[in-house]
């Protein structure tokens, strides 16, 4: 636009959006579009001037300055030393004198963990599942439920079919992210310590689950295989 051409004035339009801004935004905008057009910006007698540059009169932060008080967390958090945490391992306080036996491992659970992206691929591995191994299959979880944040489904199997469950599992996952833990009498530290993993793993919800106390085991979770095989296993 020439320098000696006047900048059209506001229509109702541009007077609707001014109204809807802050009182400061619209004065910026004024300012902007008449800087556009060449003019200078007059202030008036009922005004006060405006500026964008900070330290000059009239200058109205957009930003509000921050709140007058005092954090309820102190003053001097940054100089905390960094504690050591209590430790939430079974077992770890004060440290084992000797291993656990292999055989306090009485089943295993497989979660298998989709989305509503995936769940064709969990009704593919259910199926396939269901059609070549004796497991106790569970229902469909559509919801988060118990320690589990996703829905899921489970299938419960033997001891017995550990070595070829696992790898079988391991080669067919469809990508999904498989939680494989075994029953103890501990369910706390079963989902969360003596876990294994296929493809990902994600957050298991059970750090609230009550540990047993020294001595006392929980109800073990028993595997009553409800499926039997139809199809052979691939080999």
């Amino acid at each position: 636009m020439p320098p000696h051409t006047p900048a059209p004035p506001f229509d109702a339009e541009d007077s609707l959006w001014a109204d809807l801004l802050s009182p400061v935004r619209r004065r910026l905008i004024a300012s902007a579009g008449a800087a556009v057009g060449g003019l200078a910006v007059t202030s008036t007698a009922s005004a006060a001037p405006n500026t964008t540059e900070p330290g000059q009169p009239g200058f109205r932060p957009i930003v509000p300055p921050p709140a007058q008080g005092r954090s309820p967390w102190g003053q001097n958090t940054a100089a905390e030393a960094t504690p050591r945490p209590p430790s939430v391992r079974p077992g770890e306080s004060p440290l084992p004198s000797r291993p656990r036996a292999y055989t306090d491992i009485k089943s295993y659970h497989a979660h298998i963990y989709f989305d509503e992206d995936s769940y064709q691929k969990a009704a593919l591995l259910r199926r396939w599942a269901a059609e070549r191994f004796p497991v106790e299959l569970g229902n469909w979880n559509l919801e988060p439920r118990g320690p589990h944040v996703t829905p899921s489904f489970y299938f419960g199997f033997t001891n017995d079919l550990l070595p070829v469950l696992v790898p079988w599992l391991q080669l067919n996952s469809l990508g999904l992210t498989i939680l494989i833990h075994p029953n103890t009498g501990d369910g706390r530290a079963d989902h969360l310590y003596y876990a294994l993993w296929v493809n990902r793993a994600q957050p298991v919800n059970a750090y609230n689950w009550p540990a047993p106390k020294p001595g006392e085991t929980e109800p073990l979770e028993e595997v009553f295989p409800n499926v039997v095989p139809t199809v052979p296993l691939e080999t």
